[in-house]
């Protein structure tokens, strides 16, 4: 990591599968196509997870979290130490949340952030990109899965901001659901005045004011959009935001292409994913090796 000029930090050139690099975190911030920072960290895997794998081989998670996480949070921080188990792990804040710039537009803009730290992933020598979003961050790996896509006749021409496998938990599956009194709640925080105040100053993240024009690409509408990219769509039954018609439809809109984990005693993103279902979904990242 370095300082440039301006005093802002600029992207490292360390590679971290040196020997003078092996496990060390790297953190910088990232710079999206519309000029937001976006605080990224990168750790290297913690041990060989396959001994016949090269590190080159080994992939990245790139975690998407939820809406009012960020980098630092301590769910994050523990889904970040078990994926990184598997191969490297790059974790990031959203914009308007935690040290990243800018606003949170709730699921619209993100896509960028997500492209940004996606192309730093890839940047580090690892073949292949897992992205893994919770909840807010669910909904954002599909839409960039959807607009982010490689090159179907092969390997030439791919884009470095594109995934090579997609983990979605705990995500909606359409835009202004209002169904459960959490997603009520959280409708209050974004649209009205005094719950951007609270976002600010409870929960750290600042939540930009315009409504969205025009209203993205909806999760369901994304889905079909993502094969042949392998997709895995994971969900609790005790979610108390989102209930199990929004992965029931997520599926359906790719048949025969995701795969679909109902998680029986499972709750809501992050704060809700039990180690054993995070070793899993490593698992299941890991067996993607196209």
């Amino acid at each position: 990591m370095r300082i440039d000029p301006a005093g802002r930090v600029v992207r490292s050139t360390a590679i971290p599968h040196s020997e003078t690099n092996r496990g060390t975190p790297i953190r910088t911030f990232l710079h999206t196509v519309d000029g937001v920072t976006i605080d990224s960290v990168y750790d290297p895997p913690t041990f060989v997870y396959d001994a016949s794998l090269s590190p080159s081989r080994r992939p990245v998670f790139v975690i998407a979290h939820g809406f009012t996480g960020d980098a630092d949070r301590p769910h994050v921080r523990r889904v970040a130490e078990t994926f990184a188990q598997y191969g490297g792990v790059v974790t990031f804040s959203f914009r308007g949340h935690g040290a990243s710039g800018g606003r949170s537009t709730v699921g619209d803009r993100e896509v960028l952030d997500l492209a940004a730290a996606v192309e730093w992933a890839r940047s580090f020598g690892h073949a292949r990109v897992v992205t893994v979003g919770f909840s807010m961050g669910g909904s954002v790996v599909l839409r960039h899965a959807a607009l982010y896509r490689a090159d179907e006749s092969g390997r030439e021409g791919r884009t470095d901001a594109h995934s090579d496998a997609v983990v979605s938990v705990s995500a909606p599956a359409r835009w202004y659901y209002r169904g459960t009194a959490p997603m009520r709640k959280l409708h209050w925080l974004v649209t009205r005045p005094e719950g951007r105040l609270v976002g600010r100053y409870g929960f750290r993240t600042r939540i930009h004011h315009k409504e969205w024009d025009p209203v993205p690409l909806s999760p369901v509408e994304a889905v079909p959009r993502i094969a042949p990219t392998p997709l895995l769509i994971v969900h609790g039954d005790r979610d108390g935001y989102f209930p199990l018609d929004h992965p029931r439809m997520l599926a359906d809109a790719a048949p025969g292409h995701a795969e679909l984990w109902l998680e029986h005693g499972m709750g809501h993103a992050e704060n809700a994913a039990p180690d054993e279902l995070l070793r899993r979904i490593g698992d299941w990242a890991v067996s993607q090796d196209s």
